[in-house]
């Protein structure tokens, strides 16, 4: 889920990956609440059209000066770029030998940042759950939830509704989960 979220934040969709999109199987046993969401992207995808997804992309997270959603971890939690939450972030993806690439201008407290980063760690054997959860309470947790519920109501988005909801319905899923796992 992390990866799908990530790749979905990073750039918009082209026509190859909406199509794949909308020919996606639905796990319905796992959980009603993501079984909806993924099956709303789904249909989201089929109705939309590259050029209007990456029209959409840019309205809302470039837009002329700066879209109107901002999906940087320090900007919800500071109400500014490039603040000590990133920082902190810095530090922590130091520990894990992480770094952004070279040639990307994005900090790293991006969305699509931390949910690749959350997906690699996820994805790691020489990761602890501890630090996975640790990692999670402490960049992406504290802020994203908030990020996805915004997405999910603007107003200007329609292909991104479902992305939004997804990622709400996702972080809810993931807070449970730690919560659950801390017992």
């Amino acid at each position: 889920m992390y990866a799908l979220l990530a790749r979905l934040l990073a750039a918009p969709a082209n026509q190859a990956q909406l199509d794949d999109l909308a020919q996606m199987a639905v796990d319905s046993s796992p959980d009603g609440e993501a079984a909806v969401a993924l099956s709303l992207l789904r249909l989201a995808a089929q109705q939309a059209r590259a050029q209007e997804v990456d029209d959409e992309y840019h309205k809302l997270f470039i837009g002329i000066g700066r879209g109107e959603l901002v999906p940087y971890g320090s900007w919800y939690q500071t109400g500014a770029l490039m603040e000590r939450p990133l920082s902190d972030l810095r530090q922590d993806l130091a520990r894990f030998g992480l770094e952004r690439e070279p040639g990307n201008p994005d900090p790293e407290d991006h969305a699509a940042f931390l949910c690749e980063t959350m997906a690699v760690l996820g994805s790691s054997r020489e990761v602890s759950e501890d630090a996975q959860r640790a990692f999670f309470s402490a960049h992406v947790g504290n802020w994203m939830p908030a990020f996805f519920r915004d997405l999910e109501t603007c107003s200007s988005a329609c292909f991104y509704k479902a992305v939004g909801h997804l990622g709400t319905v996702f972080m809810r899923l993931e807070k449970d989960y730690q919560r659950f796992d801390e017992r």
